[in-house]
């Protein structure tokens, strides 16, 4: 940084004594004396927390990449929210992979689109088949976990939710399109938010082609079909980032050079924050932010967001293996199990390393709300791709301490007007005991 401030020094000499405080007001409202942003309240907060995970993490932030943002939920009379963000380490410029987080914003898309499609009986409901439309593409045509055995795009939703099953990530991708998935997004505002590639392996040039979808009645009549599609429109990608010091290959070769992640997804930890924020208070944002969803849309996203696979029937996962926190990072814990009057509307990701949760927390009891939202990144011997990442040690035991931290600072924490929270009070799914079929147990997530 020592070059840039001789460099203002020498600049300021040559402008105007009148001027030159504007100049240094100008100059410091730019980012290039960017730092971090940590704010006091969250990280006294934090450092309150003894447990010796919290305090590795705090001691050596940057070998973790941990970046943290903690909103505060405050009610006014009339139960209007109003939000603010704290701060600890975040950083626009330091890389995170988004991982399965990108799974919620596809769910929006593929919802605002079909609410665009304007066709009697078409909507997340409705059975669709999915064509090979360009070279390794696959078809669908039936999917044996849905009640019907055949998929739809709502179904597709509450796999990508309940457990992050990275095959509906794909098919609302193919259906939304690569170009309509960027071009929403940056309409709406998320100017650096990028979504590239489907988890297949594809090059970018197979990744701008999406297969076509036909919507069908449950006896194979078509109803509409959406052709293939290709993006044609060009990517930004700025700096190069490069992570890790080896990885191994598709053939389990070991490379020793880092992953090149350039090109690949990438979703900004404030613009993860201000989508979820979007969904559960559409209100709260700009209308040119906001998602053009229904009723039924908005109750459909906050049962899937907060539902167990305990309590689903379709599909009929294992609770052992995926059992009730298994996708709540903030109360994952030892036995696995979340109060009973508290719910998580969340999304999570992991990959590479990296651990993300994006979180809405509301305790009925309580009646205590809250966001959460953070990454880490837990790869102590630097190499990717080896299946040996510092997840169990250090990724979720922070996450919980992470999550608990701010929860126990919300049950404390003193408000003018309780929240009434029963807009988030949904009607869960009763697993079916009589229920014969095998459970799930193998899932790529």
């Amino acid at each position: 940084m020592l070059y840039l401030f001789v460099f203002a020094r020498l600049i300021l000499t040559s402008v105007p004594m009148k001027y030159r405080c504007l100049f240094l007001c100008l100059l410091c409202n730019t980012n290039i004396f960017a730092q971090p942003k940590t704010d006091t309240l969250l990280l006294n907060m934090l450092l309150r927390n003894s447990s010796p995970v919290m305090q590795k993490v705090l001691k050596d932030k940057d070998s973790f990449w941990v970046q943290v943002i903690y909103t505060q939920i405050n009610r006014n009379k009339n139960n209007k929210p109003f939000f603010k963000n704290y701060y600890f380490n975040a950083d626009s410029d330091l890389y995170f992979n988004p991982a399965s987080t990108v799974k919620l914003p596809l769910a929006l898309l593929a919802l605002e689109k079909l609410n665009s499609i304007h066709i009697k009986d078409v909507n997340k409901y409705t059975a669709l088949q999915i064509d090979s439309s360009y070279p390794k593409q696959t078809k669908v045509y039936t999917d044996s976990t849905a009640q019907n055995l055949l998929p739809s795009i709502a179904h597709y939703i509450k796999k990508a939710f309940l457990i992050s099953d990275n095959d509906a990530y794909n098919r609302l991708y193919e259906f939304a399109g690569q170009q309509t998935i960027n071009r929403n997004l940056h309409d709406k505002g998320y100017k650096s938010l990028r979504i590239t590639r489907q988890f297949l392996g594809l090059t970018a040039e197979e990744n701008r082609h999406t297969n076509q979808v036909r919507f069908i009645k449950d006896d194979g009549t078509l109803i509409y079909a959406q052709p293939p599609a290709y993006n044609t429109d060009s990517f930004y990608f700025g700096k190069v980032i490069k992570v890790g010091k080896a990885h191994y290959n598709s053939n389990d070769s070991l490379i020793n050079e880092p992953i090149d992640f350039t090109k690949v997804n990438h979703v900004p930890l404030e613009d993860l924050q201000q989508l979820l924020q979007s969904v559960l208070f559409p209100s709260s944002v700009p209308k040119e932010q906001r998602f053009n969803l229904t009723g039924d849309d908005y109750r459909f996203l906050y049962q899937y967001l907060s539902q167990y696979p305990s309590e689903t029937n379709y599909p009929k996962y294992d609770s052992a293996e995926y059992y009730d926190s298994y996708v709540k990072f903030y109360f994952r814990n030892g036995d696995h199990k979340l109060p009973p009057y508290i719910r998580v509307f969340n999304k999570v990701g992991w990959a590479y390393g990296f651990l993300i949760d994006v979180s809405y927390v509301a305790d009925f009891k309580n009646n205590v709300e809250f966001m959460l939202t953070s990454t880490l990144y837990a790869n102590s011997d630097g190499i990717l791709n080896d299946d040996k990442y510092d997840y169990e040690t250090v990724g979720w035991p922070f996450m919980y301490q992470l999550g608990q931290t701010v929860y126990q600072y919300e049950l404390q924490r003193e408000r003018k007007y309780k929240p009434n929270l029963d807009n988030f009070k949904m009607h869960y799914e009763t697993r079916n005991e009589k229920d014969t079929r095998p459970t799930i147990k193998n899932v790529d997530n």
